[in-house]
C-alpha cells in the first residue's frame, strides 16, 4: 500500500511542477510595456541611428528572464513607399511567436503577409541587447510588428563559436 502513496505522491508533485512550469514560461514573467514614445523606432538609411517614427494603439510586452521575449504591436500612417525610401529593409527574418495570450501577436499571419509582399521588414535597432536587434515589420494597412531577434554576434555568442573582432565586446556577467 506505501507503493500507491508514494507513486501518488509523486504524480501530484509532477502535476504541480509542471503546470508551475508552464505558467512561468507562458504568463509568469512577461510585463506589459506602457507606450512611452520612444517604442516605435527604425534605422534611418542616411545616418545609421534609430529614428522615431509616429505610431498609433501601441501595445507591447517584455521579460527580463530573456532579451527576446519583446513583442509589440501599433499602428503606423506612414506608407510602405515612404518607409523602404528611408529606412533600413531587412530581408529573410521570421517573427518570433508570442504568448497565445497576447493576442496582437499572430507571428504565422505576419509570416504569410511578409512571404506574400504584403508586409516588409525593418530594422528597428541594432544591438538593443548584446546580441539582439529589433525588427519591425509594417504591412501595406498600416498595422506594425515588433520582435527581437538574435544577430550574428548573438547566435555565435550563445553557440559557443568564437565571437570574433566585428562583434562588440561582450558584457560583464553581473554578480
Amino acid at each position: 500500500m506505501s507503493g500507491k502513496i508514494i507513486g501518488i505522491v509523486i504524480l501530484i508533485a509532477s502535476l504541480i511542477a509542471g503546470a508551475g512550469l508552464y505558467y512561468l514560461q507562458v504568463y509568469g514573467f512577461y510585463e506589459e510595456i506602457a507606450a512611452d514614445g520612444a517604442d516605435v523606432q527604425l534605422v534611418s538609411l542616411s545616418t545609421g541611428m534609430p529614428e522615431l517614427i509616429p505610431a498609433d494603439s501601441f501595445q507591447g510586452i517584455d521579460a527580463d528572464s530573456s532579451p527576446i521575449r519583446y513583442r509589440a504591436c501599433f499602428t503606423i500612417d506612414l506608407s510602405l513607399a515612404l518607409l523602404t525610401e528611408t529606412y533600413v529593409m531587412v530581408e529573410g527574418v521570421t517573427p518570433r511567436n508570442a504568448p497565445g495570450w497576447f493576442g496582437c501577436f499572430d507571428a504565422a499571419a505576419l509570416g504569410a503577409e511578409l512571404a506574400a509582399g504584403t508586409a516588409l521588414t525593418f530594422l528597428g535597432q541594432k544591438n538593443v541587447h548584446f546580441g539582439v536587434d529589433r525588427f519591425v515589420a509594417i504591412t501595406d494597412d498600416g498595422r506594425g510588428y515588433s520582435w527581437h531577434d538574435l544577430n550574428d554576434c548573438g547566435k555565435k555568442a550563445y553557440d559557443g563559436t568564437v565571437v570574433g573582432e566585428v562583434c562588440p565586446a561582450l558584457p560583464e556577467p553581473q554578480n
